[in-house]
């Protein structure tokens, strides 16, 4: 029998967590993520804002943000400054300014940084990724993406509700509401898919609840690079929607169209010829979306595994970097951070301009 045969598995990476804690939605799906293929545990966590709650981070591989947005850039920088490899919730900080500082930390040291924008590990969305860079769209044209709830219908953040209450409190979430909480997400799901970086937005932002800080719904005109135009609704006082994220991209050869909560389907949609529906988990789908399917056709494949995609690529970059080999970076990190930061930063003074083109 070989020695490789003969060999003991690699031992679990060991994480730590900041944030996530008691009331937290976003930091149990970290730990799920984290741990969903074994390669990882999470061993250590500072959960509470209070020193008599929180645990200690030492003896860690990497450590997972999972804070309300003011403390990302303070967490950041404290743990990149002591080389730990950081894995962070979107937005990457509180400002452009902290952003690019974080950008600078990570291009000159040693640490690694993934930044969970978790719609991009969808197999259906590497997909349709793959169709547009091998020119299966033609020309790209017009693109059209809506990310829209309604879970902020009410003040909540005025009833008790802790995420809505940080959420809609400018000091702790920062310019953006809605805009912020979901629009970055439609904005990097976008960008991910047509490689194709938004180049100026022209916003009309808007607070429906009354009282409310932030906004609550945004509707933006995009430029992108290379002349396709496009359009970017995001909104949390939709009536009626739980988590709709639709991406529908219309090139001069063929259309594709993707549902969030219908994860596992792309609709192709080639000019003269029947509409092709392709489904994860088939062999006729490309590598990179055989590569984020764990489970075989009609076994849905959802929000988690998602999530876990980043982690899985990002760990195995940990472990790359332990063994003096260079990381591959096939995840979200500190640069689509920072453009997420400047595509808030545009589209709120977009907005209070009157809603003027603004670049990125």
């Amino acid at each position: 029998m070989s020695s490789t045969a003969n060999a003991a598995p690699p031992r679990r990476l060991r994480a730590g967590i900041v944030g996530g804690g008691r009331g937290a939605f976003i930091g149990a799906v970290h730990r799920i993520a984290a741990e969903l293929d074994g390669q990882a545990q999470v061993v250590a966590g500072a959960l509470s804002s209070d020193p008599q709650v929180a645990a200690d981070t030492n003896g860690i591989d990497f450590v997972i943000i999972a804070t309300p947005n003011h403390l990302h850039y303070p967490v950041a920088r404290a743990f990149l400054e002591a080389d730990i490899h950081v894995v962070c919730d979107k937005p990457l900080a509180l400002t452009v300014a902290e952003g690019e500082e974080l950008v600078r930390l990570v291009e000159g040291g040693p640490t690694l940084f993934a930044l969970t924008h978790p719609y991009t590990g969808y197999p259906a969305v590497r997909q349709a990724r793959e169709m547009v860079q091998g020119g299966r769209l033609g020309d790209l044209r017009l693109c059209l993406i809506e990310y829209t709830q309604d879970w902020l219908m009410e003040p909540l953040e005025r009833r008790g509700n802790r995420q809505a209450t940080w959420r809609m409190d400018p000091a702790r979430a920062g310019l953006g509401g809605s805009v912020a909480d979901i629009g970055t997400h439609a904005a990097n799901l976008l960008e991910y898919v047509t490689d194709r970086p938004i180049e100026a937005v022209c916003a009309d932002l808007t607070s429906f609840v009354a009282g409310r800080l932030l906004d609550d719904d945004a509707h933006l005109l995009l430029r992108l690079a290379g002349g396709a135009k496009g359009t970017l609704v995001c909104s949390q006082i939709a009536c009626g929607e739980e988590n709709r994220l639709s991406l529908r991209i219309y090139g001069s050869q063929a259309g594709l169209e993707w549902h969030q909560e219908e994860p596992n389907t792309l609709l192709f949609k080639p000019a003269g010829r029947p509409w092709e529906r392709w489904r994860t988990g088939h062999g006729y789908m490309g590598a990179a979306a055989r590569a984020a399917t764990r489970l075989p056709p009609g076994h849905p494949e959802g929000y988690l595994e998602a999530f876990a995609n980043i982690y899985r690529a990002f760990m195995q970059d940990v472990r790359r970097v332990a063994s003096g080999q260079p990381p591959l970076r096939d995840y979200p990190g500190v640069h689509e951070g920072l453009r997420g930061l400047r595509f808030i930063a545009q589209a709120v003074a977009s907005s209070r301009a009157g809603s003027l083109w603004q670049s990125l």
